[in-house]
């Protein structure tokens, strides 16, 4: 899979915005607040329809303007001619001219992984930004699941609605109860059984950038130990005390470890950001076998904060995407960019949301 052509209007510091990428690598060169990650953003839009920054498309929208767009030809086993206009009174999107109603009909048209700043919030950061790790990959390898997670949120919101009130409609409450079992229990096993299959690609990817030999483990936590309809039966108590659902799949944990120790509290820095870094390529490497091609990785300023024996162990991963005609997008300045990338690269030059190929 690759993204042949990508247009953008008013998005971020780009007013407009019209180029066609080959397979391969393509380097992304400039200095710092020039675009390069806005580029990045726009590719991962087009395949997620969010940001990877963790901000609402409000602010994607140039200085100014009112609305933006993104579109985007991808060439995989389908050819995708995606269009997606964005502003608070309208969203539209379009595959090949037709309108898509639901994004659980659109996702998979564009799969992408990235590797960024932010991907330290895996390791560090609250449990949510796990359980979205885990859930993006499963609406993107998994039928279905996206409507399950939404139905599943859907009755905890109404849930904690009722528990908020001091006199809350047991009937109601019982209806909405039976809605989050059936369909969080669903979650729980897709978790599960997502987490088995990742665990392997997640310890051989760690041991290939480390700078030492280390067992670096994910371990799937559910909150719900015996049976999740006697788990909220036995919060009830406490639920009305606290006034929310305490029990269920939004309260799951995912355990990182080394050598037995948890990751957050233990690990350097160093070996936070390679734990981060292997779960991306167990991400991608998942996807690649799901699916039979790989994903597009877009890479942001990551190689440059890697020593030579982490990045050495990051490139073969690229290099496979490469060889298999995917695709590639590494932002980097002049300075930082990796040597070790040799071979058939595509450079671009990125300045002022201007967008232009170095030969």
């Amino acid at each position: 899979m690759h993204l042949a052509k990508l247009k953008l209007r008013d998005f971020r510091n780009f007013r407009r915005l019209d180029v066609a990428f080959e397979p391969g690598f393509h380097v992304l060169l400039g200095r710092n607040a020039q675009g390069k990650t806005n580029l990045l953003e726009a590719v991962y839009l087009l395949a997620t329809l969010r940001s990877f920054r963790g901000v609402g498309n409000a602010q994607i929208i140039r200085h100014e303007q009112r609305a933006f767009f993104a579109g985007g030809l991808a060439l995989g086993q389908a050819e995708s001619d995606i269009r997606y206009y964005w502003s608070a009174a309208q969203r539209k999107l379009t595959v090949n001219e037709k309108p898509i109603r639901r994004v659980a009909d659109y996702l998979g048209a564009l799969r992408t992984v990235v590797f960024c700043t932010e991907d330290s919030l895996l390791v560090n950061g609250p449990a949510k930004s796990r359980r979205r790790f885990l859930d993006l990959l499963l609406t993107q390898t998994r039928p279905g699941y996206l409507d399950l997670l939404h139905r599943y949120t859907e009755a905890l919101r109404s849930r904690n609605a009722l528990l908020k009130r001091d006199s809350p409609d047991l009937a109601l409450l019982d209806s909405f109860t039976r809605e989050l079992v059936a369909t969080g229990e669903k979650l729980i096993v897709a978790r599960h059984q997502l987490v088995k299959k990742l665990l392997p690609l997640i310890r051989l990817g760690y041991r290939k950038i480390a700078a030492k030999p280390e067992d670096a483990r994910i371990d799937y936590a559910p909150s719900v130990r015996e049976d999740f309809a006697v788990d909220l039966a036995k919060s009830r108590a406490r639920e009305q005390r606290y006034r929310t659902t305490l029990v269920g799949p939004h309260r799951d944990e995912l355990k990182l470890t080394l050598d037995g120790q948890p990751a957050a509290q233990y690990a350097s820095e160093g070996q936070k950001r390679t734990f981060a870094i292997a779960l991306k390529m167990a991400q991608a490497d998942y996807l690649g076998g799901i699916h039979g091609s790989p994903p597009i990785l877009l890479i942001d300023d990551v190689m440059g904060e890697l020593d030579a024996g982490r990045r050495a162990g990051l490139l073969p991963l690229i290099s496979r995407v490469g060889q298999a005609l995917g695709q590639v997008f590494m932002t980097c300045t002049e300075e930082n960019w990796p040597g070790e990338l040799t071979g058939n690269l595509h450079r671009w030059q990125v300045d002022q949301g201007a967008v232009s190929r170095k030969q």
